[in-house]
């Protein structure tokens, strides 16, 4: 590990000291969701957490979180206990900006670690190109914008993931790579998107043997099944024995938002969307029905508020089969072929159809394809070719996020940087694929960040030198998730190919 440089540990503390410069800078209402959970936790019984509704911003993370925002209570008792009164809604003093802030780069250190194991667990000859994935994730624009500016626990929780991704690469280890996904969902229930490709990795590669799926482990299926059990019992048993784990169903899936979130995440429904937004215009001349109440609907696009004029409505139940089929076509390929390499594929295969045909997707969650694909982004170019798109749609549709003046240098040139420096090291490191390359993912691919280049700029500040602030906002936003989408859609489709031909 010595020759490698520049080592995690060093761009972690280069970063942390670039971390704290941004301690003043924008916060978002994920600031205020997270201290109302640390004067909840501290200040009520464990029977009241998911009761209480002083705030808007309810407690509606797994019990696993919560215990974690009861132990950072504990210590900010000492820093301001000010912050832990519930009724102190949109408390901020500098004692509780800093201290959260804080909070988050020094949980940050289980993704260190887990990189670190990362790259301890390739054979020597791919280490570099570990460390150079690595480093990307840890570096992460979308990191940085979420948990570092916006206000959230994602590199804690991706850290975990990664860890028990790695420890899924022994047999020795499955157990534990199993109990440590089992303690992330009972952290946040996002993941569950995952499950179905640890469901059977460890089923085949763990429960079952190797040599024959027909010859079950059964020790091997006691312990995993003992584990997890445990894990879930300790998170949700004590609710089940006060009769309120319908209330945490309520809390944790409150299915009553809307298709889209309020800005449009980069997916299907988002194309859909601005497919159903075009047609309002020509469905005079096509002769097609325009529903009238739904205009300001799709014009708005609030949460809980999600209808199309011309397009058929979209339910939930399209939404769940449509995820399900997509996540269950490659996970027939794991099922045949066990390995990890394939396992990682699978996971991120199920994270790009949950962010793609889910229901109320947030545009954070394209951090779930991002994170899982970048470990295996240089296993050769033909990877790579289908993550790149990816890489620029999925970090620039984070730009809403921060849509204030102070921030807008640092999250277009940060991004911009990481985007030239790791994609051009990615395209001289990435080996050359065993299997011929597809010459129009390649060029999709170069197409596709050319183009979003200007793209980028008129929705980033020349849309505002024209029409001025607060003109036309909806439009800069829709033509950003919209584009985003496109690449994340043919990322999608790019890799579907590779994974099933590699």
């Amino acid at each position: 590990m010595s020759d490698l440089y520049p080592s995690l540990a060093q761009c972690a503390i280069v970063a942390t000291a670039f971390k704290v410069l941004l301690f003043p800078a924008y916060k978002s209402t994920d600031f205020e969701v997270h201290r109302n959970w640390l004067a909840i936790t501290h200040s009520l019984p464990v029977k009241e957490w998911y009761y209480e509704k002083t705030s808007e911003w309810t407690l509606d993370y797994p019990p696993f979180f919560a215990a974690f925002e009861w132990l950072l209570s504990q210590v900010a008792h000492y820093v301001d206990p000010a912050m832990l009164v519930v009724k102190n809604l949109g408390y901020d003093s500098w004692q509780t900006i800093y201290f959260q802030r804080a909070t988050v780069i020094l949980s940050e250190l289980v993704l260190v670690y887990a990189l670190s194991r990362f790259v301890k667990s390739v054979p020597q000859p791919n280490k570099q190109l570990a460390q150079i994935a690595s480093l990307s994730i840890l570096l992460s624009p979308g990191l940085l914008i979420i948990d570092h500016i916006h206000f959230q626990y994602n590199g804690f929780m991706y850290g975990t993931l990664i860890l028990s991704m790695v420890l899924a690469r022994k047999q020795s280890t499955l157990l534990y790579s199993g109990i440590i996904f089992a303690v992330l969902l009972c952290m946040k229930h996002i993941y569950l998107y995952l499950s179905l490709a640890y469901f059977v990795y460890l089923l085949r590669a763990y429960c079952l043997d190797p040599k024959s799926m027909f010859r079950p482990r059964f020790g091997n299926i006691i312990k995993l099944g003992f584990s997890i059990i445990t894990v879930f019992a300790v998170a949700f048993g004590p609710f089940a024995y006060w009769d309120q784990l319908w209330q945490l169903k309520d809390r944790l899936f409150p299915f009553s938002r809307g298709l889209c979130h309020a800005y449009w995440a980069p997916n299907i429904w988002a194309m859909y969307s601005f497919t159903d937004r075009l047609l309002i215009k020509v469905a005079p001349r096509l002769g097609l029905i325009v529903n009238q109440d739904a205009l300001a609907s799709v014009t708005r696009g609030l949460v809980g508020d999600t209808s199309f004029a011309v397009l058929p409505e979209v339910t939930k139940e399209h939404t769940f089969a449509l995820t399900l089929l997509f996540q269950l076509l490659p996970l027939i390929k794991l099922w045949l072929q066990p390995d990890w390499s394939t396992f990682v594929g699978a996971v991120t295969l199920c994270g790009y159809a949950s962010f793609l045909f889910g229901w109320h997707v947030h545009e954070k969650a394209v951090l779930l394809i991002i994170i899982p694909f970048s470990l295996i982004a240089l296993k050769d170019r033909r990877y790579f070719s289908a993550f790149r798109p990816l890489a620029v749609a999925g970090h620039v549709s984070l730009f809403p996020l921060l849509f204030t003046a102070a921030e807008f240098p640092i999250k277009t040139v940060y991004t911009i940087l990481w985007l030239v420096l790791f994609l051009f090291v990615f395209d001289h490191v990435a080996p050359v694929p065993e299997r011929p390359r597809i010459f129009l993912v390649d060029r999709f691919s170069l197409l596709y960040i050319t183009v979003a280049i200007p793209l980028i700029a008129y929705c980033s500040l020349i849309h505002q030198l024209i029409f001025g602030l607060g003109q036309y906002e909806f439009l800069p936003l829709m033509f950003m998730s919209s584009y985003s989408a496109l690449g994340v859609v043919g990322s999608w489709i790019g890799f579907m190919v590779v994974y099933f031909t590699a």
